[in-house]
């Protein structure tokens, strides 16, 4: 008994002093000052400044990943969606991102019509104003904080243009109580009327941030067309929306595999971001971290097992300007019995088996392990990247892997299915690839 109190007494005093260590590196960071950005025109040009010096947001969108990973790869930012990011506090996201060099695009996740909230309820939107002004008076004088981004594609679906009357209400909430940092708010494309109202109802709001997938290779011309010629940050962009891709007969996307998704991230980047040296202040790729979304694959740099895909060694050349030393394996011409490739409606039978091949190219082939599984299509789908269920895996259906291809048997049920190769080296990456497929 004496043995059992003296260990809960030394574990108590453990845990004080871990909690006394993470208050005084708190208080540490928070004697650093608040950080200071603004937008300034400079030779006609709009550039973001942090503490008097330029700073072109090479960043990422991150939720539930490992967003510090980030600076690894050499970014400089993080955007979040809401001030409590991946389970954790604002305070927590700003510290971890302080402790390796970067700046955060803190978000404000303000409701959303599509979800039922309306923005002629006076009280709501007044409750709504005090909530946020707690969270920023919290967070503001964090040396690690580069800007508000408030509210996440608000024109999205909507009808009632008084959420930009509200989102300007915040906006200048935060130019009175924070004064150090700039405000944006987050559109789902950009179209001239939501332009021409916050251009002439939102004067607190500092530029537009834009989120575009495929239709990104059309950046100049969607400007052009809602008349914007103010500074911008693409905050979500990265592989082709599954909304703009082909469809199997029976309604399932068709995704890109990683190396066709690094190859398009490569071209948009180059040309979407990099190409406006006018108005494009930098950019947040989507997504770091790993989501469902139509599938487990769609949208995740990295997959559910926390392996990096080609597209983070493309976004390093482009942080840094240099290819990294290890290269994530590269896929190939996926099909099912040597036939019905990926933009075919494949049809199997129950309970048979197939086998299916793929090519593999990577520096190394000794070491590469591979795994798959297969799942039905999602029945709850999102909208908008709202949460999505995950399909359960059914299990006991591969037969057999290597970094040729897999030998599996075709569910029971009659439905829509997909399978998932995963091709992974001693490094920590992964290819992925998939098929949908139909059983009859």
């Amino acid at each position: 008994m004496k043995t059992l109190r003296l260990t809960s007494i030394i574990f108590l005093t453990f845990l004080i002093s871990a909690c006394q260590f993470d208050q005084n590196e708190t208080l540490d960071i928070m004697a650093k000052g608040p950080s200071h950005s603004e937008v300034r025109n400079v030779d006609g040009k709009y550039r973001l400044f942090v503490n008097g010096e330029e700073f072109f947001v090479k960043g990422a969108g991150c939720e539930f990943g490992p967003c510090h990973l980030v600076a690894d790869h050499g970014g400089n930012s993080f955007r979040t969606w809401r001030v409590d990011n991946s389970r954790e506090s604002g305070r927590e996201v700003l510290d971890q991102a302080y402790e390796h060099g970067l700046m955060v695009m803190m978000g404000l996740d303000v409701a959303r019509e599509r979800h039922g909230f309306d923005y002629d309820d006076e009280e709501a939107v007044a409750a709504q104003l005090e909530q946020f002004k707690e969270e920023v008076m919290e967070l503001k004088d964090h040396p690690a904080l580069l800007g508000w981004g408030i509210g996440n594609e608000l024109n999205l679906r909507y009808t009632n243009k008084r959420v930009w009357d509200a989102v300007n209400d915040i906006a200048r909430m935060i130019k009175e109580v924070d004064g150090n940092h700039v405000t944006t708010t987050m559109l789902a494309g950009i179209g001239p009327n939501e332009v021409a109202y916050i251009e002439e109802n939102c004067p607190d709001i500092d530029f537009l941030s834009i989120q575009f997938y495929g239709d990104i290779v059309n950046l100049p011309q969607r400007l052009k067309e809602a008349n914007y010629d103010g500074p911008y940050l693409v905050t979500e962009w990265g592989a082709t929306g599954h909304w703009e891709v082909e469809e199997t007969k029976w309604g399932s996307p068709i995704e890109q595999t990683s190396t066709e998704k690094a190859a398009t991230i490569k071209k948009r980047y180059k040309k979407a971001i990099l190409g406006d040296e006018k108005n494009c202040m930098g950019s947040y790729v989507f997504l770091w971290g790993q989501k469902q979304e139509r599938t487990p694959s769609w949208y995740g740099l990295f997959t559910e097992a926390g392996e990096k895909t080609e597209a983070i060694n493309v976004m390093e050349y482009f942080w840094t300007g240099e290819w990294p030393e290890h290269m994530a394996p590269r896929v190939y011409d996926f099909t099912i019995e040597g036939k019905g490739g990926r933009f075919d409606n494949v049809v199997l039978s129950k309970s048979t088996e197939y086998s299916a091949q793929f090519k593999v190219e990577h520096s190394d082939n000794q070491s590469l392990s591979v795994r798959a599984e297969i799942m039905p299509e999602p029945v709850e789908l999102s909208d908008g990247g709202d949460y999505e269920p995950r399909p359960e895996t059914i299990e006991g259906l591969i037969l057999s892997a290597n970094d040729s291809g897999i030998g599996f048997k075709a569910p029971e049920e009659e439905g829509a299915y997909r399978v998932f190769v995963y091709i992974t080296d001693e490094h920590n990456h992964a290819a992925t690839v998939n098929i949908p497929f139909y059983v009859k």
